[in-house]
């Protein structure tokens, strides 16, 4: 049976700017669960500002990354979840943009260059409406966290199964 590489689920944005905060939400989240049935050692979570340079470092070497980040859109629809999937290929965009000066497609795209992009690479976006300077979510965002948590949580049992050969 092949060992699983490491798992990186990084939630991006600021705590301190409302909605750009989900990504934060969802890896707190993620954690309490942890605390209650803990996961394997491979798995690391763990918050990042968004620089392309620090998201790169936290995903290097992981067979499996998952982003949370904010994403504005508009027309927008707060808490709505666009998924994105990379496998060995290119990271087509979404009708999104991120909340951040330099975005994840400028990460993707340095690590590509680097050879550093994990073999899978997941990324949620989820739409906000409130970035202003504050805590805590606005309530269509808040109302996504749950959901979202269990969807990470799935893709990590999904990526689990695939790369044990089916074994669990």
């Amino acid at each position: 049976m092949k060992a699983c590489a490491r798992i990186a689920v990084v939630g991006v944005g600021n705590d301190f700017r409302r909605d750009d905060g989900v990504g934060w939400a969802v890896v707190a989240r993620l954690r309490e669960l942890a605390e209650r049935r803990p996961w394997p050692a491979d798995i690391v979570l763990a918050t990042c500002d968004g620089d392309p340079a620090r998201l790169i470092a936290l995903w290097e070497g992981a067979d499996l990354a998952v982003v949370v980040d904010a994403a504005h859109a508009h027309p927008g629809t707060p808490g709505r979840v666009h998924r994105l999937a990379l496998r060995e290929a290119r990271l087509s965009g979404p009708p999104t943009t991120s909340s951040h000066g330099l975005g994840l497609g400028e990460a993707v795209e340095l690590a590509r260059v680097l050879g550093l992009l994990p073999h899978e690479l997941i990324v949620y976006a989820v739409e906000g409406s409130d970035g202003d300077f504050g805590t805590g979510l606005s309530p269509d965002v808040a109302a996504a966290v749950e959901p979202l948590a269990d969807a990470v949580e799935a893709d990590i049992a999904r990526h689990r199964h695939t790369t044990s050969g089916g074994r669990s």
